[in-house]
């Protein structure tokens, strides 16, 4: 007999009985090629009329995961993986990883996709909800710095982390950007042209969900090289200073340091330095063009198909780049 289900008032019966076989079908309880339980069946089980019955399947029907043959009912024609991604925040990398992500995979796989915004309570109430409805999952942690305890609740070769701080992982598959010791290599490769400047300015507001580790190898480097530096907390850079390059995390800071420059008068590469953090297409065009240091997204969401479509595990630190423009 099947589960008795309690249908809310969030959307119609005919939407939750077709989303409840379609999770069973998902999870494997009716297979490729089997017959689904009988219209009368499931209008008994489920305490809904026959109409209702038809129409969840006329749904499924439609979506190709189900189709039917006069004097053998209703079966399976597809068993649809349901894939969770949530990510932290959109950005136009995050676009390029989730574009590069859904590409890889084939269209017997459906991608859903959230967001957290990097707040506690909602990832919580996403995952929580996702945990048992899906295949795989594939998550962006809501901090940079602890393990969820909520990752205990899925198998770990269903999951897959992504974009992580360097700390214990336990068992589960990572994709990981290093932001201590492949920061500190980037850097490295721009030590000549940074000897220009008489001043390093790391930008890092206070709150910055960027994981701190990034400020301790940047004071490493500014030592082991003799360079003058500064962390600024501040939320904001108000003034330019000739003789000075930024590194910045956040897009809007890359915007507001070239929009105070021109207002001041001062050249961007020439009179002071910019550096970026993470990639994207506006980078090429912004000015004469911006430096950026970036491990490769279109390769992150690539590597997390590939998780998926193999099924083997990955535990992988993702190389930083540099993008060398005209910005230094």
């Amino acid at each position: 007999m099947e589960k008795k289900v309690s249908f809310g008032q969030q959307s119609t019966k005919v939407k939750q009985l077709s989303d409840i076989i379609e999770q069973d079908i998902m999870m494997g309880k009716y297979k490729t090629d089997t017959s689904l339980p009988s219209i009368n069946y499931l209008s008994r089980a489920y305490n809904v009329s026959r109409d209702t019955v038809f129409k969840a399947f006329s749904d499924l029907r439609e979506r190709k995961l189900i189709d039917s043959t006069p004097g053998k009912g209703y079966y399976v024609t597809n068993r649809q993986e349901k894939i969770f991604l949530l990510l932290d925040e959109y950005s136009p990398f995050k676009n390029t990883l989730y574009n590069s992500f859904v590409r890889k995979l084939s269209a017997s796989y459906k991608v859903d996709l959230w967001f957290h915004q990097y707040n506690e309570h909602i990832f919580n109430t996403v995952l929580h909800e996702a945990i048992g409805r899906y295949n795989y999952y594939v998550v962006m942690n809501f901090d940079n710095e602890k393990f969820s305890p909520l990752f205990n609740k899925i198998t770990p070769s269903r999951l897959l982390l992504l974009d992580f701080g360097k700390f214990e992982k336990e068992n589960y598959s990572y994709i990981c950007q290093n932001f201590d010791d492949a920061f500190y290599g980037a850097l490295s490769q721009l030590t000549e042209r940074l000897k220009k400047y008489r001043k390093i300015v790391f930008h890092l507001p206070v709150g910055s969900k960027h994981p701190q580790v990034s400020a301790e190898s940047f004071r490493q480097y500014c030592h082991d090289n003799d360079f003058i530096s500064e962390v600024s907390g501040m939320e904001d850079i108000d003034d330019i200073e000739s003789g000075t390059v930024y590194i910045v995390i956040r897009q809007t800071d890359v915007v507001n340091i070239i929009k105070r420059s021109r207002e001041k008068g001062v050249k961007c590469g020439q009179d002071f330095g910019l550096i970026a953090y993470n990639d994207t297409p506006a980078y090429e065009v912004i000015d004469d063009g911006i430096t950026a240091l970036s491990i490769n997204w279109d390769d992150m969401g690539k590597k997390a198909a590939k998780f998926i479509l193999s099924g083997e595990t990955v535990r992988e630190y993702l190389p930083t780049e540099v993008h060398l423009r005209n910005s230094v």
